[in-house]
């Protein structure tokens, strides 16, 4: 859960770079959050609170994405690979679960030495 409220809390920070554990993490509370808020959706007479929460998760998303991104020495420029139908979702797939053990021009490796 600290990794999706420090996402939260950083929603603004384009710089430095996120390990892989905290850019998964992030994805499965926002998806357990996403379910919850169907089914509040779901049950309620109001709607709207799916379209509120993807809204608002839109920038944070963004920016732990660029930092994972970072991580693997790749600028934030390479998520425009989405725009190629399914090749560019898997090329951006294999560099998410890249992992990076040195330094590089993004900022000091986050895992400090530690392979995990």
């Amino acid at each position: 859960m600290e990794y999706f409220i420090n996402a939260l809390t950083n929603y603004a920070d384009f710089t430095g770079r996120a390990r892989r554990r905290e850019y998964w993490y992030f994805n499965l509370y926002y998806f357990v959050f996403y379910l919850i808020v169907i089914a509040l959706d779901a049950v309620s007479t109001a709607g709207g609170f799916t379209a509120l929460y993807t809204l608002a998760m839109i920038v944070p998303s963004l920016s732990v994405l660029v930092r994972r991104l970072h991580d693997t020495s790749r600028t934030g420029w390479w998520l425009l690979l989405i725009f190629i139908p399914v090749l560019g979702h898997l090329i951006l797939l294999y560099f998410l679960v890249q992992d990076s053990h040195q330094d590089n021009e993004y900022g000091y490796n986050p895992k400090g030495g530690i392979l995990c």
